[in-house]
């Protein structure tokens, strides 16, 4: 019976947690065959059993990529899915959130014929975003560190510029000063919080150090550094999260995953476009748009189209919407390099495609 019921087994829904596995099996005909608990150990037993190029399905959370790619070497068909996609199809709604609902709205979810999947990560690729991470956390502790030190010495009387660098100029020195009326417990605590603010820049820079490496070793990411507009970090964050650009149809589409493109509110054939979607990465879409306004501010230095396209861009709607549509044309720019393997032209000028011309048609002649 065992065997009947796992050679009928068509798909998977899965939801993931640290130490239990719901599991939700269906057949050809979409009758459930299965649904219970299971440690992860015994689910990649239970696994191993399915006949080879079963889909399973789980929502894209944490250590979901490593699962997939350990169901991928046993011959299934593991697919991640976006947990807001995953929503929709849970029938209790969300009122009836639970395990066994979640993974029964995984499943149906993945059966969807136009529903769109997760790219799994190779353990490369998750290994360099480990290091944006870091340093993106690292960075937020250093500002909490400055703005603490900052804080405290308000306590005290002592007020100085809005730059980390000014602070770090006069801090030594107020730590040393006498004459301020800063006590002895309070001058070592602000010694040791300097030391860990030094610390953290040591951290910071070891990250970059690293990602600068990824950048000079990957052809992908030393093409993305190239756009104006996109530096090591965006570069390497860049090919690290997305890896084969192929799996996007188009430029555009790349685009609306990283959340650059306009919402539509359209009805009746009225057009009418709103804010970016702001979808997908965040950790992406900023370092674009940061990149980017770093751009705009410094176009007037260049004379090249995209510059010059900035540049009245700018004059007409803004910077910030300038910087907005410069993310939004690195990326399709971005796409279009790696997926066609070409290096990137800051003159180069498309080129349009050419209508079709009507055959010549003859031409009656009056009789005279």
């Amino acid at each position: 019976m065992t065997e009947i019921t796992q050679a009928s087994i068509a798909r998977v829904g899965v939801d993931l947690s640290k130490r239990v596995y719901q599991v939700h099996a269906v057949d050809r005909a979409g009758t459930r065959v299965l649904a219970k608990a299971m440690s992860p150990d015994r689910f990649f037993a239970w696994c191993a059993s399915l006949l080879a190029g079963c889909m399973v399905a789980m929502e894209a959370c944490g250590g979901a990529h490593h699962t997939a790619r350990r169901l991928r070497l046993l011959g299934l068909d593991a697919r991640l899915i976006a947990c807001h996609l995953v929503t929709p199809y849970r029938m209790a709604g969300k009122s009836g959130k639970n395990d066994a609902n979640d993974a029964a709205a995984i499943c149906e979810a993945a059966s969807r014929p136009h529903m769109r999947f997760v790219a799994v990560k190779s353990a490369e690729q998750q290994a360099h975003l480990v290091v944006h991470r870091l340093r993106e956390g690292y960075k937020k502790e250093r500002t909490a560190c400055i703005n603490q030190i900052r804080g405290l010495l308000t306590e005290f009387g002592l007020v100085f510029a809005q730059s980390p660098e000014k602070l770090r100029a006069v801090l030594p020195q107020v730590l040393e000063d006498a004459s301020n009326e800063l006590p002895g417990i309070v001058r070592l605590a602000l010694q040791r919080a300097h030391e860990h603010w030094i610390a953290l820049d040591k951290e910071l820079q070891w990250c970059d150090e690293r990602i600068a490496a990824h950048v000079q070793k990957d052809d992908n990411a030393r093409k993305a550094a190239t756009l104006i507009g996109i530096g090591p970090i965006t570069a390497s964050a860049l090919v690290a999260s997305v890896g084969d650009f192929k799996q996007f149809d188009n430029a555009h589409q790349f685009g609306a995953w990283l959340g650059l493109t306009p919402s539509q509110h359209s009805s009746g054939g009225k057009a009418n476009l709103g804010r970016i979607t702001k979808r997908g990465d965040e950790y992406l879409r900023t370092l674009l748009i940061q990149g980017a306004k770093s751009a705009v501010f410094s176009a007037a230095k260049r004379s090249d189209p995209i510059s010059r396209w900035l540049l009245a861009l700018t004059a007409r709607s803004g910077w910030q919407k300038a910087a907005v549509a410069l993310a939004n044309k690195n990326a399709r720019i971005l796409w279009a390099m790696l997926t066609r393997g070409t290096a990137f032209d800051a003159h180069h000028v498309p080129q349009l495609p050419t209508a079709r011309q009507a055959p010549d048609k003859a031409v009656a002649v009056p009789a005279m």
